[in-house]
């Protein structure tokens, strides 16, 4: 049997306030390609499906039509909800789903219900954990006493593995949302701690023929048969470096597993950038990052006015920007700032500072105003009359 692994969709998350749903859906057409290539029989998703426990309809549209395109290309779907997703409501329709070889699996209870998909070989059973959240789910598993991430999972694993021992020999396959000790986190996961204890060790999964894991947004190998795949698209700067890709995974008739990195197509690049304003914009070495993500320090002396707006006329994806104050340019207290001046001066400074320098006739408004401050003081007017 063949499996494709992937994760961490979070579909509906935005970068920077971009909206990455265009992306999102190439990224699953891309996957979906990827079925049809190779064969895949069943594609494995463990989690964080979508980036909010309710999605928006536009989010729900991208999901379906990616889920539609995968089943299209010829494989099932086995899918687990992570610490993102709200699994009553990812897995509402899980009945009527898995008819159509959709698998849902967002029930803390049934952890040790399989879908049990054939091959040519026999049986293999695919068992979904969910995030699981010690405070809510320790009753679920009868574990009351259960405080960590690790108690609760082992709990869940053990229920797996006796299901697993009665089933005699059948091969193993378990999806689980986790932070496993030994994975790197990006920078761009969501915590998932609880008093400070949110790590699980590799020894949970022993005796499993393949673990497909979620949370951690970098492929990485934990153990031969231990692997995070890692996000589709990139949700951070702190992943640039980072080449996206899924595991194709080969079950034999032993249970035994060869695996194989596929990297996915790069959407969009991300660059970070630092220098001045007029290098950004001249530089020639910056022209094959037209079309990236883009965030940049600035390195004038002067703060520029508007840089959002100009960086955006070479980089159209520009979607952060900071100052930088060079190095041997301090900046003096507030109070020597405006030792000196005027309040028209001082206002005037503001406005060049904070959008651009003010016109003639808002410097001449300006003027009005606060000479009319000066000459007016406000009256105290009492909050309630004590006579009324």
């Amino acid at each position: 049997m063949r499996i494709l692994h992937t994760s961490d969709w979070h579909i509906g998350r935005t970068f920077h306030g971009v909206d990455l749903l265009a992306d999102q859906a190439r990224a699953l057409t891309a996957i979906a390609e990827l079925v049809a290539e190779h064969a895949v029989d069943v594609v494995v998703v463990p989690g964080d499906i979508y980036d909010r426990s309710i999605p928006s309809a536009d989010a729900i549209v991208v999901c379906n039509n990616g889920f539609e395109a995968i089943r299209a290309a010829g494989a099932v779907i086995v899918a687990t909800s992570g610490n993102h997703d709200s699994p009553a409501r990812l897995g509402a329709a899980a009945g009527f789903a898995s008819a159509g070889g959709l698998h849902l699996l967002t029930r803390v209870s049934d952890v040790d219900s399989p879908v049990l998909l054939e091959d040519r070989h026999g049986t293999v059973a695919f068992y979904g954990i969910p995030y699981l959240e010690p405070e809510t789910t320790r009753g679920e598993l009868g574990v009351p006493e259960a405080h960590s991430h690790a108690e609760i999972l082992d709990a869940a694993m053990a229920r797996i593995s006796a299901d697993i021992a009665d089933r005699d020999g059948v091969r193993s396959v378990v999806l689980a949302h986790a932070f496993v000790v030994g994975g790197n986190a990006t920078g761009s996961e969501r915590s998932i701690s609880v008093g400070g204890v949110e790590t699980v060790p590799l020894s949970a999964f022993d005796g499993i023929g393949y673990v497909a894991l979620g949370h951690l947004h970098s492929p990485q190998t934990l153990s031969d048969s231990v692997r995070y795949s890692g996000s589709p698209l990139p949700y951070s700067f702190g992943e640039s470096s980072h080449r996206k890709a899924v595991w194709i995974v080969d079950i034999d008739a032993d249970g035994a597993c060869a695996v194989a990195r596929h990297d996915l197509p790069v959407v969009r690049g991300l660059a970070q950038l630092t220098g001045s304003m007029d290098e950004l914009l001249t530089d020639g070495r910056f022209a094959e990052l037209i079309d990236h993500y883009v965030s940049v320090v600035l390195t004038d002396n002067e703060r520029p006015v508007d840089p959002m707006r100009r960086l955006q006329e070479r980089f159209p994806h520009a979607i952060h920007v900071e100052w930088e104050r060079p190095q041997g340019v301090t900046a003096l207290p507030y109070r020597d700032r405006v030792r000196g001046r005027s309040d028209v001066q001082i206002a005037r400074s503001f406005l060049t500072d904070v959008r651009s320098e003010p016109s003639v006739g808002e410097m001449t408004w300006m003027e009005k105003a606060l000479a009319a401050a000066v000459r007016e003081p406000v009256e105290s007017t009492p909050a309630w009359d004590a006579t009324a």
